[in-house]
């Protein structure tokens, strides 16, 4: 069951690692950088600021071996990312969304899936 504190803190996080990963797609794209490039660089720093987040505060636990955690954590965010390139490069190939805005819903989407997943696999206590 995902508390609310769990809940809040993970969209904290979540909404700020997204920021970056947004930020930097925004940032690169309109000099030149493709945006799935752009995305896998945001993606990149995205993950260092969630695996802090997430561990200090979404989901801390006193006694859980940070090693094991993080090992889980980036197969959930490389397993997450794959899905999230591939429905970008779809919204970006079958839609006309804006490329920010494509990937503003395919985060939205997945967020939720990787919140589950976080809670009780990356970050659960041993």
């Amino acid at each position: 069951m995902i508390r609310a504190r769990e809940f809040t803190l993970f969209t904290i996080v979540g909404t700020s690692a997204a920021g970056v990963n947004l930020a930097v797609v925004a940032g690169t794209v309109p000099f030149g950088v493709s945006p799935l490039v752009a995305n896998v660089i945001g993606f990149l720093l995205a993950f260092v600021l969630s695996f802090v987040g997430h561990a200090r505060w979404s989901f801390p636990a006193v006694g859980r071996p940070v090693g094991l955690a993080l090992r889980r954590f980036a197969v959930l965010s490389v397993l997450g990312f794959g899905c999230n390139e591939a429905c970008y490069a779809g919204a970006l190939s079958w839609t006309e969304l804006d490329y920010r805005l494509a990937l503003v819903v395919v985060i939205t989407i997945l967020g939720l899936l990787k919140l589950l997943a976080s809670k009780h696999w990356a970050f659960a206590v041993a």
